[in-house]
């Protein structure tokens, strides 16, 4: 309830005339012998998601939530632009789980890997609007379960650490070496540190400051076309305290929009 507190805040202070919503199930939903928790409202949310954004012209920020909603975001950039995509997860974790190795079930850890066509089956996307791997740049991952830290060494996945990403050069560099003209951005704002943003349902010490995540965002803007993006995990504990986080929110929207 508190990240639908945080979107709902997060949507009143943006423009009415260009914001569209997308109704998610109140009920909890049924993992349906899938192993991921809530699979049948995660699919109804994709398919109300994905019917809003193709009526999206230009690229699209979506806002949750949590990471989940990233699927259907990255799956409509990679039909808009294939071969050339490249995706930049910011996020204190890798996402990278499948219900095989998720320790909770819950979609949130297993949609990168879902993205990327290797996840839960039913919801992994096709070869022609998933991006592989090899063609996604994590940035400022700290929290690490040992599977995913097993497939970060195996497949030498691309990692930007937070100290390395106070020069944004580094993290240009690692979307240039992919030869992407594209980039998709994803943000988890639990890459932030808890000192920069009250409202995360993880506090993960030792992340960026909203002035660095801003100029990471701002470099990639610069040499590379932005096809989309996702802001998640805002999750105040009350009215009061998003307001207290919503300036930071809004600077990180601007450094994506304007």
């Amino acid at each position: 309830m508190r990240l639908v507190d945080g979107a709902a805040a997060i949507q009143g202070d943006l423009p009415f005339s260009a914001t569209r919503l997308v109704d998610v199930p109140v009920e909890a939903g049924d993992a349906l012998d899938t192993g991921v928790h809530r699979f049948s409202a995660i699919q109804h949310v994709r398919e109300r998601h994905t019917a809003v954004l193709k009526d999206t012209a230009d690229w699209a920020l979506s806002i949750g939530g949590d990471c989940g909603i990233a699927l259907t975001a990255v799956e409509h950039a990679a039909r808009t632009h294939p071969g050339d995509l490249a995706v930049v997860w910011f996020d204190a974790h890798p996402d990278l789980h499948t219900p095989e190795t998720s320790p909770s079930g819950g979609f949130c850890g297993m949609v990168l890997r879902a993205i990327s066509g290797e996840g839960p089956a039913e919801l992994e996307l096709a070869a022609t609007s998933s991006v592989s791997l090899d063609r996604v740049v994590l940035a400022g991952i700290r929290d690490v379960d040992d599977a995913e830290d097993v497939l970060l060494q195996e497949r030498g996945l691309v990692s930007v650490s937070c100290s390395e990403l106070t020069d944004p050069a580094a993290l240009v560099g690692a979307v240039a070496a992919i030869g992407a003209k594209h980039v998709f951005v994803h943000i988890d704002l639990d890459v932030l540190d808890p000192s920069a943003l009250g409202g995360l349902n993880d506090l993960i010490p030792f992340g960026l400051s909203v002035a660095e995540l801003g100029g990471a965002i701002t470099a990639l803007r610069a040499e590379f076309t932005l096809a989309g993006a996702t802001i998640t995990g805002f999750a105040p504990a009350s009215p009061e305290a998003a307001t207290d986080d919503l300036p930071s929110i809004l600077r990180i929207i601007g450094a994506l929009t304007r």
